[in-house]
């Protein structure tokens, strides 16, 4: 008799072998996939299935496997993370998604989580804590790693007026129409410098699109209509 199991892979009653879960990664790091390929796939019933190294890669990959888990980091090159993650749930809304990430910001989890994340964990904990993430979201259950969570729990949401001038800077440049690329040229930063910037941002602001950026820069006079 074949045995039936619960989302997490968990085995029923029935006894037997637990189902596969499926798993995607999003990560620019080819030593970083490789080493949590590992770690993962050292789980008799986890199976890799696929990994990008952009969000446009994410979109695509999901899309094709319908993977029960995306493992996604949050700064990789092109398009933020945050901002794809709607996508990425429409294109495979059976997919749960778990941050995995150098983002301690309250303001990061905080925002993934209100986007529809299920898990969110620091690269510094993979290894004890992003099993248990995967399992978690599998069932369809929130893991936040505790550390987070209670700096969630101390730290108030961000207000709408706390940009730095150089985050205020950066949401000009974006609302004029510039690309990551060339507002790192105009203010002598690194392309993951803008990047960054620019998560931060939208953490603040909470918005999660360029339209939406672009409003925030209109209302703050930043550019000219």
């Amino acid at each position: 008799m074949t045995a039936m199991t619960d989302p997490s892979g968990s085995p029923s009653a029935d006894g037997g072998a637990p189902d596969t879960i499926t798993i995607a990664l999003a990560d620019d790091h080819t030593v970083v996939r490789r080493a949590l390929r590992l770690l993962l796939e050292a789980e008799p019933d986890f199976e890799v299935v696929a990994d990008a190294t952009d969000t446009e890669a994410a979109i695509r990959y999901v899309r094709g496997h319908k993977p029960a888990v995306l493992i996604l980091d949050l700064n990789m090159p092109g398009r933020p993370s945050l901002e794809a993650i709607p996508e990425i749930r429409e294109a495979s809304p059976e997919t749960k998604i778990v941050v995995l990430t150098m983002q301690k910001e309250a303001a990061f989890a905080r925002r993934a989580l209100q986007l529809g994340v299920l898990g969110y964990v620091l690269k510094e904990a993979a290894d004890v804590e992003l099993v248990q993430a995967v399992r978690s979201a599998a069932a369809g259950n929130t893991y936040l790693q505790p550390a987070l969570g209670a700096r969630l729990a101390a730290e108030p949401e961000h207000g709408k007026d706390d940009l730095s001038e150089r985050e205020i800077e950066v949401l000009r440049q974006i609302a004029l129409g510039h690309t990551n690329a060339e507002i790192a040229e105009k203010l002598y930063i690194s392309v993951r410098t803008v990047e960054t910037h620019r998560a931060h941002i939208q953490q603040k602001l909470g918005v999660s699109s360029r339209a939406e950026l672009v409003r925030s820069a209109l209302s703050r006079g930043l550019v000219e209509t």
